[in-house]
């Protein structure tokens, strides 16, 4: 399972031109699942991004996690992130996992996430979406179930 994180100062999805949820201050998690991917590697993935230090801190630097912070989280499915690259120019999402299993899987992470205190809105799962992200730093990080 992989999560792309944006630290924001705000953002906001958008589906068929009206505003379903938004977030002010916190993270933008990005995620996508593999085949392969099962429970164990949302919990993995949860437990690393609830105590990553990259929330600012009262100097400016990244001293402080999600839940120090006390920011939001905007979790939205992408099953791109999945994408292989390896072949010709077209890429290839053939190791992405089944809708409804992937499905089961990011409900599960939106569910242990707000298990541990933090205040998630979503996307809408399998829809097509504008997402409006005010990116903060700019701090982007990628993390990889199976690297971490």
């Amino acid at each position: 399972m992989i999560a792309l994180i944006q630290r924001v100062s705000k953002s906001e999805v958008v589906i068929q031109d009206k505003p379903y949820s938004q977030i002010k201050k916190g993270y933008v998690i990005l995620l996508g699942a593999f085949a392969d991917d099962g429970e164990k590697d949302v919990k993995k993935l949860v437990e690393k991004i609830v105590n990553l230090r990259i929330m600012s801190d009262e100097q400016g630097r990244m001293n402080k996690s999600i839940l120090d912070a006390k920011g939001e989280v905007l979790v939205v499915s992408q099953f791109t992130l999945s994408a292989d690259l390896s072949g010709g120019r077209r890429p290839s999402f053939i190791k992405a996992m089944k809708p409804k299993e992937a499905e089961k899987l990011y409900e599960l992470f939106v569910k242990i996430l707000e298990e541990k205190g933090l205040n998630v809105k979503t996307g809408k799962f399998g829809q097509y979406m504008k997402v409006q992200i005010s990116n903060d730093g700019p701090v982007t990080i990628i993390a990889d179930s199976k690297k971490i």
